[in-house]
């Protein structure tokens, strides 16, 4: 007995020994990894200094020049296309290149189906039209996908900062690990965040970080948010509960606009109802009742 105890208390301690030094040696090897690994400043200064469109875009470099663009136009696009998250100076080549290489495409198509025997000047501009207007069409549904991401992400990003502030971080600090820790579940709204982060690395004051972001997205909420920001940065009030009562906000707003899109579906069910569902009650229910007196008023009148 004595023996057995013994036995299972050297198997015990070897076990917890190895284990500790396995798992020492794991953080030993994470930290070094952390150390030599490189930083995400110069991963994202690679990725502007080498955009992902930049192969594309000398791909498509003969037809850039080819329509006409003031610089008020290029501006607009470049800012358009920043909202969607396509900030490099390549995407705005890459746009222009589109608006004359759709309508090409579709008309080629058009050509190869024959469906301009029909109407030849009809199809051809409707195929052209369409095609110049496609990537317009694109930009605008991204950007609202891209505002509506930011919206969603922005109450978890403001908790996540609201906890790194009470823990004893600055602002600055607090939002670039709110940006680390929201790269998986809300990418939109990290990568706008690091932006702030790296804008006041660069010398660029908070306040002007903040109103470059709203300026950025223009997502109302954001906007909102920058006020506020300034607004206790310039009265001195308390971060945390500032943001603490922002993010409440906007989550009774959300639960707000979810029970008002719950309450139209009613309304919008009449359509369908009218248009769809009656008629074919209707038909059902009325339909054997005609046929008899049709044929009643035929044998009477027979």
């Amino acid at each position: 007995m004595a023996l057995a105890f013994v036995t299972f208390v050297t198997v015990f301690v070897s076990i917890s020994i190895f284990g500790a030094l396995v798992l020492n040696r794991r953080k030993t090897a994470r930290r070094l990894s952390r150390v030599t690994a490189p930083p995400a400043d110069a991963i994202l200064l690679r990725t502007i200094a080498r955009p992902a469109g930049y192969r594309l875009e000398k791909l498509l470099k003969p037809f850039h020049r080819v329509l006409p663009r003031s610089p008020e136009d290029v501006s607009a696009i470049q800012k358009r296309l920043g909202r969607a998250g396509y900030r490099e100076k390549s995407y705005v080549n890459i746009f222009y290149s589109s608006r004359l290489l759709l309508p090409a495409a579709l008309c080629a198509l058009c050509t190869i189906t024959g469906v301009y025997e029909y109407a030849p000047f009809f199809v051809y501009a409707v195929a052209a039209g369409l095609g110049f207007l496609a990537p317009d069409y694109w930009l605008t549904n991204r950007t609202a996908a891209r505002q509506r991401e930011l919206r969603l992400g922005l109450p978890e990003a403001l908790d996540l900062i609201v906890i790194c502030v009470e823990a004893g971080l600055s602002m600055d600090k607090a939002t670039m690990r709110t940006s680390e820790e929201l790269q998986l579940s809300q990418p939109a709204i990290a990568d706008e965040l690091h932006l702030v982060y790296l804008e006041q690395r660069a010398g660029c004051s908070r306040t002007d970080a903040w109103k470059h972001l709203a300026e950025r997205t223009g997502v109302d909420t954001i906007r909102s948010l920058t006020s506020i920001l300034i607004q206790a940065d310039k009265f001195g009030t308390s971060i945390g509960k500032t943001l603490r009562n922002f993010s409440e906000t906007l989550r009774v707003q959300r639960r707000q606009q979810v029970e008002e899109q719950a309450a139209k579906t009613t309304v919008k069910l009449v359509f369908p109802l009218v248009l769809l569902i009656f008629p074919s009650l209707l038909l059902v229910t009325i339909g054997p009742s005609m046929i008899v007196m049709y044929e009643g008023f035929k044998q009477f009148l027979s």
